[in-house]
């Protein structure tokens, strides 16, 4: 039997502006699609079905070629062989040899009638392997990838289930205009490889601005420079007794004390003294990491608290003088554009396209760690030798479906973050001048810190002459107009811990910070709010507990006896080496010992990248010692 009456030109072919039937709204067209879908709509294949189902199989072809778009969907199983092989079969029973065949060049395996009637075969699973499959886009992950790409050896892929890559550290824009990060994160390094990977991916100067750290702790109503501890002229005079009788106490007995601290309150009152931990550690860290000092260890402190010098903490005193700047981040850098997120953008913007997935059909949805293969929503199969997650390590081991990790990993603490903002019209007041980020602990407001995000750069807010709506005064009464009107704009932003020891009023949430704001002298009642902001991010700090160290010693090693290297801010949970910088080179240095064993300093040894400029690693030299290094070199297990 002759099919030439099955060629295109031949069919019945309908054309018309009518809504597809299956799917309205859906238009049906011969020519070009407008709807540009990029595989196989559903208006093709259920007509097609239905067509099939109810035994008019002669119309499938013209039913498959007048809902498919012309030229724009990949002939995969379901489209083809919903057409095609079921009315071949129709027309010519002698065919189906023929048609078996065909199945098992085209599709790798013979399709079942269920099948071709219920299109399963369009979902058949997409299998890949590859030699280090990356688990998530942040900067572990891209760190992880950027090693890979620069070693040139093993094969490898990242998957993450965001449409842009950052994870953790990307940028939100309101519809208004303003960006906000999740989260207070600026730019200074402990490492010169990850300075050359992000001059890379923003090599011009005017790419970024370079502030001095401008930092206040409001207290008392006062604004004391930050650190706290160094600048006790600024408080009353009361204030300034209790903390210093508390310093001198902590000095005296610190010189006698022969065992640990049992936990971080035990080591502020150490260090600090009881008049600072009242004042402002205790209630500071409590707004911070939603949880009590007394139930956070005290190994993960290193750089992160100034220890004061007694002696000039008087001098400054009775000099009525302040400390100067102190810290790693005294000066930090920030990009002109696009906000932190920028800088993710366009470090992945330096890897080969192919090597990456990002979107919701990239999402893990299990882990078969015996089979060592990742599953993905869109039903890809991922085969790996390796395995590095970036993803929160109490996540990882749910997709597992390891009882025994999951029960481990409930020992591992965090807190949710709430990020708000709030974006105003009006030249930026003479009180919040230069400030960059700005200390809260007490209860008069909801929020730790406040960032004045538009200080960072003028491109975090709209230009001037963008006309925007007030929206409402500071107070929460209404404007008297609501006509859009020119700025100038400027903005602040604002974190909120939660916590199963420090719930919130999410609902209120918006309205409690604002009211804070006004509380705290940062804005006025009578201030045009023009945006506004609000997003909750479950996992924001994986708290340094009493029990964290007890877990990860179990759980990291049992993942890596699995072949998963687990890191990153939550994929290995300490938050002592969880800036972006750290989180980069945990990614770099977990590539670096799968292929040659090398010691993952900055995961084992944080207080000593942390003391020292590491410049062993750069990006334009040093990937010739790889020399394509085979991962069978280290086939099983890690070190």
């Amino acid at each position: 039997m002759s099919l030439s009456h099955l060629h295109p030109s031949n069919l019945p072919v309908r054309v018309s502006s009518e809504s597809c039937p299956v799917a309205p709204g859906h238009p049906q067209s011969t020519g070009t699609s407008s709807c540009g879908w990029l595989a196989p709509p559903p208006c093709t294949l259920d007509p097609l079905k239905s067509t099939i189902a109810l035994g008019r199989l002669s119309e499938s072809p013209a039913i498959f070629l007048n809902h498919a778009p012309n030229r724009r969907v990949a002939f995969n199983s379901t489209s083809f062989f919903c057409c095609f092989c079921l009315c071949f079969c129709f027309f010519s029973n002698s065919s189906y040899e023929y048609m078996l065949n065909f199945a098992r060049q085209t599709l790798k395996r013979v399709p079942s009638f269920q099948e071709l009637l219920q299109g399963t075969m369009g979902s058949a699973k997409e299998e890949i392997s590859v030699d280090v499959l990356v688990i998530g886009a942040g900067p572990t992950g891209l760190g992880a990838a950027k090693r890979l790409n620069q070693i040139d050896g093993p094969s490898w892929l990242i998957v993450d289930s965001n449409e842009t890559p950052g994870g953790l550290a990307s940028t939100d824009v309101t519809p208004e205009g303003f960006l906000y990060d999740v989260g207070g994160h600026v730019i200074f390094s402990h490492y010169k490889y990850f300075d050359d990977c992000i001059d890379e991916a923003l090599p011009n100067d005017d790419d970024w601005f370079t502030h001095q750290r401008i930092s206040y702790v409001r207290c008392k109503r006062q604004w004391v420079p930050y650190p706290f501890q160094n600048n006790l002229s600024m408080l009353g005079k009361d204030d300034q007794a209790k903390c210093m009788e508390g310093l001198i106490d902590a000095a005296l007995e610190s010189r006698v004390a022969n065992t640990k601290p049992k936990d971080f309150d035990e080591w502020i009152v150490r260090q600090l003294g009881v008049g600072i931990a009242d004042l402002f550690m205790r209630p500071y860290n409590f707004k911070v990491w939603a949880v009590p000092t007394t139930k956070m260890q005290c190994e993960w402190l290193g750089e992160r608290v100034a220890a004061p010098n007694v002696k000039g903490v008087m001098h400054n005193i009775i000099h009525n003088k302040v400390a100067g700047n102190w810290g790693p981040n005294a000066t930090f850098r920030f990009p002109a554009k696009d906000g932190t997120g920028g800088i993710w953008i366009a470090v992945a913007k330096t890897l080969p396209e192919s090597k990456t997935r990002y979107g919701d059909h990239a999402k893990v949805t299990k882990v078969d760690a015996d089979g060592h293969k990742v599953h993905l929503k869109d039903g890809t199969v991922v085969n790996y030798k390796k395995l590095i997650n970036t993803m929160a390590v109490d996540a990882l081991v749910e997709t597992m479906g390891d009882k025994e990790l999951i029960d481990l990993s409930k020992g591992l603490f965090y807190s949710t973050t709430h990020v708000i903002g709030v974006g105003l019209r009006g030249e930026r007041p003479e009180r919040i001048g230069d400030k960059c980020w700005l200390y809260f602990p007490e209860d008069d407001c909801p929020f730790y810190r406040a960032t004045i995000f538009s200080n960072y750069s003028p491109y975090n807010q709209p230009q001037k002459d963008v006309k925007l709506a007030t929206q409402q005064l500071a107070d929460g009464s209404k404007p008297s107009s609501t006509e859009p009107q020119e700025g100038p704009y400027w903005s602040i932003m604002l974190e909120v811990s939660e916590s199963s020891m420090k719930p919130v009023d999410e609902k209120n949430m918006l309205k409690d910070c604002i009211q804070g704001l006004i509380n705290t002298e940062m804005i006025k009642p009578d201030d045009e709010i023009v945006s506004t902001y609000h997003r909750r991010f479950d996992h924001g700090y994986p708290t340094p507990s009493l029990e964290r160290e007890g877990v990860l010693k179990q759980l990291l090693p049992a993942l890596q006896a699995k072949d998963i290297l687990s890191r990153g801010r939550f994929g290995s949970w300490r938050y002592e080496v969880g800036n972006q910088d750290h989180s980069f080179m945990l990614g770099v240095e977990a590539v670096d010992h799968v292929v040659n064993g090398a010691v993952e300093l900055t995961l084992n040894h944080p207080d000593f990248v942390n003391g020292r400029k590491n410049e062993e690693r750069r990006l334009k030299d040093g990937a010739q010692i790889f020399a394509k290094p085979s991962l069978a070199l280290r086939n099983k297990g890690v070190d």
